[in-house]
């Protein structure tokens, strides 16, 4: 399928319908069938959407280099594909206490929150956009840990791409109800509070997260988001996938005003596509600058990507472009 507007208003179409009806069916079905169709639905896609598996699979191995073959950067991007399909499902089973997910979802790691929690700090559980990280957090609420996530949601806001990468446009009331019905509600059905949204000039973020930390919650963050052109200034060089990123380190500043620990989460699905595995780590040691600390935060996403690349949702061109590891191409529109 090409790029002309017809086939991507086509794309757009069978999205909606995936999302709104095809994957709540196959969210009732037994989990090993249901993610098998959406795996094959991921494999649909990735035959169809030539152009954007050939971008993809151009960045995996632009970003990780020598460490993939041809072949195998391939097999990644196929992989992200059917990840992607899964990803629906997992929303859409988070339903009656969202057991029909947690079933599914196993917590490694549970003893080092139960200890943050413990300590009556709270505690930050610092990850990337990386597998389903939504669905995942909510499990971790439904498990009985109260979590708030900052985070934007990218159904509120567009971005004009080709003029400057802090430029939002008009989203329609129409597309902001469909995506808040059938993905924000779900979601925050299981959380404690809604998102922190961390847009600039909203100083009441860090107060808002500081509170849940002070209630003895725990606040999420994922680390890997370009920061916004009136961001940078915030920002810290850092290494990332043997490349160099400018990347927020508020996680660090936070954990330093709080007190709190601050904890790696990484959800990693098996090879069966139905069964995920949180993997929380005891916490990071915060001594030393807050560059320095933060730095072993991103170390550890690299980690995590390193060892399942297709589970990172940022290999388009225009996310690689804005976090520095690849050349930005700002004359060119996101990848559907």
């Amino acid at each position: 399928m090409g790029d002309n507007p017809t086939a991507k208003l086509l794309r757009g179409a069978e999205g909606v319908a995936y999302w709104a009806a095809v994957a709540p069916a196959l969210a009732r079905l037994p989990p090993a069938l249901g993610y098998r169709i959406a795996c094959w639905r991921g494999d649909l896609l990735f035959r169809c959407q030539a152009s954007k598996r050939a971008e993809l699979a151009r960045n995996v191995r632009l970003v990780l280099g020598d460490e993939l073959s041809p072949a195998a950067a391939q097999q990644v991007v196929q992989d992200w594909f059917r990840l992607v399909s899964c990803g629906p499902v997992d929303v859409k089973r988070l339903r009656r206490g969202a057991r029909p997910l947690r079933r599914l979802v196993e917590i490694r790691g549970r003893e080092h929150l139960e200890a943050a929690l413990a300590a009556g700090k709270g505690a930050i559980l610092c990850s990337a956009h990386f597998g389903s990280p939504a669905s995942g957090l909510s499990v971790l609420h439904a498990s009985g840990f109260p979590v708030t996530h900052i985070g934007r949601w990218d159904h509120n806001y567009k971005y004009d791409y080709r003029v400057n990468y802090n430029v939002r446009v008009g989203v329609s009331s129409a597309e902001r109800w469909f995506w808040e019905r059938v993905y924000a509600r779900p979601v925050l059905r299981y959380r404690q509070r809604p998102n922190i949204e961390p847009w600039p000039g909203r100083p009441q973020v860090a107060m808002q997260a500081a509170a849940a930390l002070r209630a003895n919650e725990v606040v999420s963050i994922s680390i890997d988001a370009p920061p916004l052109d009136n961001e940078r200034a915030r920002a810290v060089d850092v290494p990332f996938l043997s490349h160099r990123a400018q990347l927020l380190p508020g996680v660090v500043t936070l954990a330093q005003l709080t007190g709190a620990p601050v904890l790696m989460g990484f959800l990693y699905r098996g090879a069966d596509y139905r069964h995920q595995v949180w993997e929380i780590s005891a916490p990071v040691p915060l001594e030393g600058e807050t560059a320095t600390v933060f730095g072993r935060c991103v170390t550890e996403v690299s980690a995590a990507i390193r060892r399942s690349p297709a589970h990172w949702n940022f290999w388009h061109t225009v996310d690689l472009g804005r976090l520095g590891l690849i050349q930005p191409q700002r004359d060119r529109s996101p990848a559907d």
